[in-house]
């Protein structure tokens, strides 16, 4: 079965953006870089692929990604309707009215459904989950496993890694990588 991977960076403080959707706040290395463009290349959105020398790398862990509108907007602000052309896209959005790209599916109601129709596919990777927040937490009871990015900086407010109500939900970490700008990445499995 295809599992439903929560793929995420966060800061110290347990947020995955800044208040207005800022990430360039991570202190991302190049070692760290090089590292997760080797070992994750398909979640590098297509527009950029060429810039970092993955123009013809093959998707290695996923082939299929969900992603709030809030992970989606930032591609539709720069002219990107298809941000990620090498995979299978959803966007969960109860406010987008329609997307006029065809290999873009718009969810607009529970993502459950479409998570477990997914999974129960009988081949393919595994699911990117590429936020945010509030669809992370819409979702934890289908998350398989997490990859947390951890950074060592403080945001000191945000938009959470999940984003609901009280759910203690217990995941075992399996390995952790170190870099050179203090940040660790973590596998955990639930």
């Amino acid at each position: 079965m295809r599992k439903l991977v929560y793929y995420v960076a966060v800061s110290i403080d347990g947020y995955i953006a800044g208040p207005g959707g800022e990430v360039d706040f991570y202190p991302v290395s190049d070692d760290m870089a090089a590292w997760m463009n080797e070992r994750y290349p398909e979640v590098i959105p297509t527009h950029i692929r060429a810039h970092v020398g993955l123009s013809d790398a093959l998707n290695k862990r996923f082939d299929t990604l969900v992603m709030g509108l809030g992970t989606y907007q930032p591609a539709l602000d720069i002219g990107i309707s298809s941000p990620y052309a090498h995979l299978r896209q959803y966007v969960v959005s109860s406010t987008l009215e329609k997307i006029d790209d065809p290999s873009v599916e718009l969810v607009p109601g529970d993502p459950t459904a479409l998570v477990r129709a997914l999974k129960a596919e009988p081949a393919g990777k595994d699911i990117y989950l590429a936020g945010g927040g509030k669809l992370a937490g819409s979702l934890l009871p289908e998350i398989d496993e997490l990859i947390v990015k951890w950074y060592p900086v403080v945001a000191g407010a945000g938009i959470p890694a999940f984003q609901g109500g009280f759910d203690p939900t217990l995941f075992r970490p399996t390995e952790r990588e170190s870099f050179d700008n203090g940040a660790q990445v973590t596998w955990f499995q639930r």
